[in-house]
């Protein structure tokens, strides 16, 4: 069976093509504002990696903020569904996800066959997404990329004290005038996140293993940050961006 599992993200637009349960391609864009668009553009992308068509697809199944405006999806399923579905597949052992994506993060207790148990989102604030690492790239002018890095070589991490990321950027702001390392400052805001976070977790109760997801995944100093937050050891599969696209297809097959 040939299926395909699309992701339309706040940030990013994912798909994946699915054979037999296992993935064959996928390929990633920014959303951009036609939804409709970027799921076909993203959809075709990946179907022209592995030699096959849009026509090929026996089923498409939709998840991500933009998933009821995709009109050739065959199923529309929320991302904490895909997103606890498509960990499990990942990484079979996994309790829980932290998910931090371009404009939410979330924490989700994952039970057999990947099977929502509880769930937890911050979804009315930046703070504590990939939009806010955005926001602090720009203002540190670092690129997105280089934030994990750069934020390794601190050797005294900021206080950021704002939860708002308006407020936040304020503190950057007013940090980097008093000459503050942008490392320190980088570190500070990765600590940020990882305090909102695993607060936020802390309300459905933590259980190991846990697995990272999201673009945000693969920021090495937030993934630190939280792990020494917790006490505990985070595990990230290969391609943490993909995971709620992956349980979209899982969903349809």
């Amino acid at each position: 069976m040939l299926v395909a599992g699309v992701d339309i993200g706040g940030a990013t637009a994912k798909a994946v093509i699915i054979k037999d349960h296992k993935i064959i391609s996928y390929f990633l864009s920014q959303t951009g504002p036609d939804v409709a668009r970027i799921a076909k553009h993203v959809i075709d992308e990946a179907a022209k990696k592995v030699f096959i068509s849009f026509d090929d697809l026996e089923y498409i199944g939709a998840t991500g903020y933009g998933r009821i405006s995709v009109p050739f999806a065959g199923k529309s399923i929320t991302e904490i569904s895909c997103h606890a579905k498509g960990a499990k597949w990942a990484i079979p052992e996994s309790k829980m996800v932290f998910d931090i994506g371009g404009q939410d993060s979330k924490a989700i207790l994952v039970g057999e066959e990947g099977i929502v148990l509880d769930f937890v989102m911050n979804d009315k604030c930046a703070a504590g997404t990939g939009r806010f690492l955005e926001v602090i790239s720009s203002v540190l002018e670092v690129p997105l990329s280089e934030l994990g890095p750069v934020s390794l070589r601190a050797d005294k991490p900021c206080s950021i004290s704002s939860t708002c990321t308006v407020f936040a950027e304020s503190e950057v702001v007013s940090l980097r005038a008093q000459k503050e390392k942008v490392e320190n400052i980088i570190a500070g805001i990765h600590k940020s996140i990882a305090k909102r976070v695993c607060g936020m977790a802390r309300r459905i109760g933590l259980k190991e293993p846990i697995i990272f997801t999201g673009g945000v995944a693969k920021n090495e100093g937030v993934r630190l940050a939280i792990e020494e937050e917790l006490g505990m050891k985070l595990l990230i599969p290969d391609e943490p961006q993909f995971i709620g696209a992956i349980g979209a297809g899982l969903f349809v097959a």
